[in-house]
């Protein structure tokens, strides 16, 4: 896989390059709550603008269904985009058209634009090869080089990440390079003690990737929605918690695997538990109590370890060499049912072991909990691409990359 760092040493000055970023941030209304995906890309955009590129900047943001759709215009990244680059960034109404094209054409040397949302395009998603192809072939007509650096969509099979790195030059850029760097880390010649924490609210998202670190890691902490099916597999009273009861028999399965390979699978001991689940716009206190993870009240549902739980796996985590976190523990949006995912966070800092937050709802956890980015060893900008890189797949993103 070729690096900017090559095509920098070539050069770059009045050459059209195309980035396809992951400005896939989330919005109020059109303010953006969160911008790490946006810094996450800046180095990249700002060495390719320094040294004379005319940078075409591509995205998607959220799911619209293949036609323009105003609440997922990307106009609010490339205001955001601008102010971090302290410079002016052209924004293209749309991705191929007339708007595009004078955005590019009237780019100097050094400059950036961005174009409007990929996914307002048909051909960007589209499982028939020949419309992915065609949308691509119009997006190759924008740019000179291709330089890949939306680790989070690298997992998709999508026009501006699979089949346009084809057509053009193409080379990985700094945060792609970082990610396959540091999920190397995780997959060959790791440091032990190897320790991963896995939350989130769907077992069924991570059954893939724990019946892999099965086989890798030493310890697996369980959180979150999830570990009410493994309680439930254990045969607790899990009340109305969340339960994905189709994948019970694979997790009796790995929990017997684990016990015979002799792999700490790790389950909460105690929940809070309140009535409902809670209102998180209002933030009104809810009514938490702490329970046994096997006396969780038939009328109660989980919501957060407790605070037993949060002791037991901040040990766990302690003696580490390399630590994987992805998931939140509980509610984390809500006060009421922080704690968990802060007392997971906190343990990571406290470690001395390298260690990676899994992108998603974890590295959004770590910036509103109010914890310093920089105090990790990495957080990831894509949570489902560094599940399925540690699975094994095959990243189509990725494999355009080194081809």
């Amino acid at each position: 896989m070729k690096t900017i760092d090559e095509l920098l040493t070539d050069g770059v000055a009045g050459k059209r390059v195309f980035v396809r970023a992951d400005l896939n941030v989330p919005l109020s209304g059109t303010t953006i709550t969160d911008d790490g995906r946006i810094r996450a890309v800046l180095p990249t955009v700002k060495a390719l603008a320094d040294a004379g590129a005319r940078v075409v900047v591509a995205s998607h943001l959220g799911r619209p269904k293949g036609a323009p759709d105003p609440a997922f215009s990307l106009a609010p990244a490339a205001a955001r985009l601008g102010e971090l680059l302290g410079a002016d960034v052209e924004f293209a109404t749309d991705t191929v058209g007339e708007s595009a094209e004078a955005a590019v054409t009237g780019l100097a040397d050094g400059q950036v634009a961005v174009l409007e949302n990929l996914r307002f395009n048909a051909g960007e998603t589209s499982k028939d090869d020949a419309e992915r192809a065609a949308f691509a072939d119009r997006l190759a007509g924008l740019a000179d080089v291709y330089v890949g650096d939306g680790f989070g969509a690298v997992h998709r099979k999508h026009a501006s990440v699979f089949d346009l790195p084809a057509r053009l030059p193409h080379y990985a850029g700094h945060l792609i390079a970082t990610e396959v760097g540091v999920l190397k880390k995780l997959t060959e010649d790791v440091k032990r003690p190897y320790v991963v924490a896995l939350g989130g609210a769907k077992v069924s998202d991570k059954l893939a990737v724990i019946d892999q670190l099965l086989g890798k890691a030493d310890r697996i902490l369980i959180g979150g929605g999830m570990a009410y099916t493994f309680l439930k597999a254990k045969g607790y009273e899990v009340g109305s918690s969340l339960l994905q009861e189709d994948q019970l028999p694979a997790v009796v399965e790995y929990l017997e695997r684990a016990e015979r390979t002799g792999v700490e699978l790790v389950l909460p001991v105690d929940a809070l538990v309140a009535s409902a689940f809670p209102d998180l716009k209002a933030k009104a206190p809810a009514d938490a109590t702490s329970v046994a993870a096997d006396a969780i009240p038939a009328d109660q549902m989980g919501l957060d370890i407790g605070p037993e739980s949060r002791k037991l796996y901040a040990s766990k985590i302690a003696d580490a060499a390399t630590v994987f976190w992805n998931g939140p523990m509980g509610v984390f949006e809500h006060p009421d049912f922080a704690e968990g995912t802060k007392a997971v966070a906190q343990a990571l800092l406290d470690s001395e072991a390298f260690t990676v937050v899994g992108g998603g709802d974890s590295a959004a956890a770590v910036r509103i909990l109010g914890f310093d980015e920089n105090a990790f060893g990495h957080i990831s900008t894509g949570g489902g691409a560094s599940l399925e890189y540690l699975e094994g797949k095959t990243l189509p993103g990725l494999a355009a990359l080194e081809d």
